[in-house]
């Protein structure tokens, strides 16, 4: 199951067009990269939990068919919790005879070996088993204390930086044995984090952590987004670009997009885009469609799906996108 539902506030104001599981990172959805990444490892059924601007996810992603595996949807009426979104797909899960089902975040990019994470959990026939990863700073994250073994014995919910009893913070990366759904009630908003995990722990179902320092990165607000651009652009992360997109020295150039102008410092350019002669474009991020009409000079800025810029003066540290407007 890939967590599809959240709104993304923290990367407002892009998160106002498109959901944060599908605004793409080098020309491809963040969600995108998470199914490359689900099917590499050998798995071939997906289901997404979707609410905020759901439809647009289906629309990015389709029934999976151009990733190689089927995918399947949950449309949640309100937002239940990644906990209540995962008992909400129990039926999914109990039509396959496998009592192992993962659960990802919909909008983490990563290359953390999750057939190694699937593996120790059922080598140690763990209930629940999370992917973690040491961090500078523990305050953003749900941390855990490990034994000698691997297995969980504290929790800690983003703690104060002075109060963390431990750096190694919680991917959203969970590999379940079906017994938890016995742990979240129906029809309730209930999370991972703060109900599910402690709750296993009091009861003393055997919890795993399984340490990794491969890449990984919440793109949860505009300063990771961006970082999260440049470390694919120089492959910090393995991910595959979309069909057609070139590598240019710093920058990524994706099928159709359209360059007489200047481009350079880690831009990324999308499909159909447009950057005119006379216009400078550094350090960048165009959407899709977008178009840097002539005279116009870019810096450190995020242009939208279909976004026309035309400025006589630069335009620094911006994001110019198309607002979400209801029906």
């Amino acid at each position: 199951m890939i967590l599809g539902a959240g709104i993304g506030s923290r990367l407002d104001p892009l998160t106002r067009s498109l959901p944060k599981p599908i605004v793409p990172i080098v020309g491809k959805p963040v969600m995108g990269h998470i199914i490359d990444h689900l099917r590499e490892t050998g798995i071939s059924e997906i289901i997404v939990n979707t609410q905020y601007l759901g439809h647009r996810i289906q629309e990015a992603i389709g029934d999976g068919s151009a990733y190689g595996v089927r995918v399947s949807y949950s449309p949640e009426d309100q937002l239940w919790g990644d906990a209540g979104g995962l008992k909400r797909c129990e039926a999914f899960f109990r039509e396959d005879s496998d009592d192992t089902l993962l659960v990802v975040g919909g909008d983490d990019l990563s290359d953390i070996d999750i057939a190694q994470v699937i593996a120790a959990h059922r080598a140690k026939k763990a209930t629940a088993t999370i992917a973690v990863t040491p961090v500078a700073d523990p305050s953003a994250f749900g941390i855990c204390v490990t034994d000698s073994d691997g297995f969980i014995t504290r929790f800690q919910e983003k703690p104060k930086r002075e109060e963390a009893f431990s750096n190694l913070a919680n991917t959203g990366i969970y590999v379940f044995h079906h017994k938890v759904f016995d742990h979240i009630p129906a029809e309730t908003f209930y999370g991972f984090g703060k109900d599910v995990l402690p709750a296993l722990l009091s009861a003393g179902e055997p919890l795993l952590a399984v340490t990794s320092e491969a890449y990984w990165q919440d793109v949860g607000n505009l300063t990771i987004y961006r970082q999260a651009q440049k470390d694919a652009i120089d492959g910090a992360v393995q991910v595959h670009l979309p069909t057609g997109a070139v590598r240019q020295e710093t920058c990524i150039v994706c099928a159709g997009a359209t360059v007489d102008g200047e481009i350079s410092d880690y831009t990324v350019v999308g499909a159909g885009a447009i950057v005119e002669a006379g216009a400078v474009v550094k350090n960048s991020i165009l959407w899709d469609g977008a178009v840097i009409k002539s005279g116009t000079y870019l810096e450190n800025c995020v242009v939208g799906t279909g976004v026309v810029v035309s400025c006589s003066h630069g335009i620094f540290n911006g994001q110019l996108v198309e607002p979400h407007r209801p029906a």
